[in-house]
């Protein structure tokens, strides 16, 4: 059955209670505190110390976290779903690449104030084009907005126009995802080819190092990912947000009714891109490398299987799979290197077959099963 055609209809509506949200933010408000805190304060051999590399961690879970709200947002509610959202995370992570670039100067290998390390190497004579605007930060803030957002407007329109949908859409989002891999592999297209871009140095002048910007990043992240929350609450809440739920269930009697089922698409599935760019964008300066492999359509997949494991349709649901899955998947990598790709497709089939609304909403039947039968 095509998703958008009544595919759907079993995920949870739009609820005004959101007190699994409430929760969520609490939490992030918590952590976003107690974390810098403890990774400042306590002595390094403390059993309290959070160490630098935890804490990075933990923002990497949450830039993920965003991903995963973005994916949610027009899987959960609208009914598309998008297997090329790595492609919108990574053009968020190469624009702030640029701009990190752009800021190590002359502190490059080959010391020239201009050109980054890898077209000296390449034997670039001068900057390309679009490059010019990204040593000013407001600049590649613009940029890490309104490139995904460009690339999802011309992609969503024509898509959305043509009406394709269900498995032909999520075909054509992993097109585009593994077509932009390829294209940035390329050295000629000026943005490092496979390596990518990484040996960042600072950050609106600050020392990308030093503890205090680590811990300023890492609290720009947690309130970034509060404020994503909060601001796809308030879409899904409003009355765009219960015509994108109507178009999910009975896309045919919404046109039928007189709405314009592709512009809602369209504006929801931009903003979700967005929200994606600025996860790349806050990932980037963290783990310090950016590279062609963020585009890989394993990745998107990845996000899928995120937002179907924590709950597809709750928001806060999607939160909780990217960390509990990044998690898994840090473990394992460590523990089973060979064998957790296997882990996480078991994962995947089992939460569909018997875990078909995620693992919060497995908690939320066990508890109303037990006020039920409290009030027996």
């Amino acid at each position: 059955m095509p998703v958008g055609e009544g595919a759907v209809t079993d995920i949870a509506p739009v609820r005004v209670a959101d007190r699994g949200g409430r929760r969520l933010l609490l939490v992030l408000a918590v952590v976003a505190v107690l974390v810098p805190v403890l990774n400042v304060l306590p002595a390094e051999g403390s059993f309290l110390h959070v160490s630098s590399y935890s804490m990075t961690l933990i923002a990497k879970y949450m830039s993920y976290g965003m991903l995963a709200l973005a994916v949610d947002l027009i899987w959960g509610y609208c009914g598309i779903l998008s297997l090329g959202h790595g492609a919108f995370f990574a053009l968020g992570g190469y624009a702030m690449g640029m701009y990190l670039m752009r800021q190590i100067g002359a502190r490059g290998v080959y010391g020239n104030p201009l050109l980054p390390d890898f077209m000296v190497f390449l034997n670039w004579k001068e900057l390309p084009w679009f490059w010019h605007g990204f040593e000013s930060f407001p600049y590649t803030l613009a940029m890490v907005i309104l490139v995904p957002a460009m690339l999802a407007l011309v992609f969503g329109f024509l898509a959305f126009r043509s009406r394709v949908s269900g498995v032909y859409l999520s075909i054509i989002t992993q097109a585009l995802t593994y077509a932009l891999m390829l294209a940035f592999f390329r050295n000629d297209m000026g943005f490092g080819g496979n390596n990518g871009f990484t040996d960042f140095k600072d950050i609106l002048g600050f020392n990308l190092q030093a503890t205090g910007t680590r811990v300023a990043l890492f609290v720009c992240t947690t309130l970034a990912l509060g404020s994503s929350y909060r601001l796809c609450r308030y879409v899904i809440t409003s009355r765009a947000g219960r015509v994108i739920v109507a178009i999910r269930d009975a896309e045919s009697r919404a046109r039928f009714l007189g709405y314009q089922v592709e512009y809602y698409k369209l504006w929801v599935f931009v903003l979700s891109a967005i929200i994606a760019g600025i996860a790349g964008a806050l990932y980037v300066p963290q783990i310090g490398i950016i590279n062609p492999s963020e585009f890989s359509p394993v990745n998107s997949i990845e996000i899928v299987i995120w937002v179907a494991i924590g709950g597809r349709g709750t928001l806060y649901g999607a939160v909780v799979g990217a960390f509990l899955v990044n998690l898994a998947k840090t473990y394992l990598t460590g523990a089973f290197p060979s064998f957790w790709l296997y882990g996480l497709g078991g994962l995947f089939i089992v939460v569909t077959l018997f875990l078909p609304y995620g693992v919060v909403g497995v908690i939320g039947q066990w508890r109303r099963a037990r006020l039920e039968g409290s009030t027996l």
